[in-house]
């Protein structure tokens, strides 16, 4: 489903620039899960940025779907990340001031129409499938912790995405809520979504399917 080729990228400039990534070429196959998993500072969230679009590369060339997405203009790219993609964090990026089920319809409160009923239903459905079936009008302040990240990933789904990026998606959560998170990306996964994921747990990076173990940079 995608695929990068020599992706090089460094921040800084001359005899300061600090190479992230140095000729990473990778493949996430369809329907896949795939753990990005590094010590810090080994290039795994430069990458996802990249593989997200986030971000573009110095160098080297992102395939999404057999379609060259690097050199996409800035008004593609939105509507490529729009269409098919979907970003979860460690932190859940939740608006305190909305209710459960209001954040997860954010996606698609960007006119003054009002949400329909079937959209309405949709958001319900997305909440329920990540286990907050009967909390959808709590403020994110009345949830835990776990319970805020299940929020984002509903939202993360209620654009019914062909791919999944996840980046810590448990850094900040303890032991027992994140294998949780993990349990659901599993069963979503299991569904036919494909997942990217970057991890610094080990144990959490062997619940996925595939690894792409990341040193200085490149790919081992």
């Amino acid at each position: 489903m995608l695929k990068t080729e020599s992706i090089t990228h460094s921040y800084g400039e001359g005899p300061t620039a600090v190479t992230v990534l140095d000729d990473v070429s990778i493949t996430i196959p369809e329907n896949g899960f795939t753990s990005i998993v590094g010590r810090s500072g080994s290039g795994k969230s430069t990458l996802l940025s990249v593989i997200s679009s986030l971000l573009r590369p110095e160098q080297g060339t992102v395939y999404f779907k057999d379609r060259e997405i690097t050199s996409l203009s800035g008004s593609e790219i939105d509507r490529l990340r729009k269409d098919e993609f979907s970003i979860i964090f460690q932190s859940h990026h939740l608006l305190p001031y909305l209710t459960a089920h209001e954040n997860v319809l954010l996606p698609f409160l960007d006119s003054l129409r009002p949400a329909n009923e079937q959209l309405l239903e949709h958001g319900r459905t997305c909440l329920e499938r990540v286990g907050l079936k009967g909390k959808e009008n709590r403020l994110p302040g009345q949830l835990s912790g776990g319970e805020q990240q299940r929020v984002a990933i509903a939202r993360a789904l209620v654009k019914s995405p062909s791919i999944l990026f996840a980046d810590e998606p448990c850094g900040s959560l303890d032991k027992a809520t994140g294998n949780e998170i993990m349990g659901i990306l599993q069963d979503l996964n299991d569904e036919g979504l494909t997942i990217a994921m970057v991890t610094h747990e080990r144990v959490h990076a062997s619940m996925a399917k595939d690894t792409i173990l990341l040193e200085d940079g490149r790919t081992l």
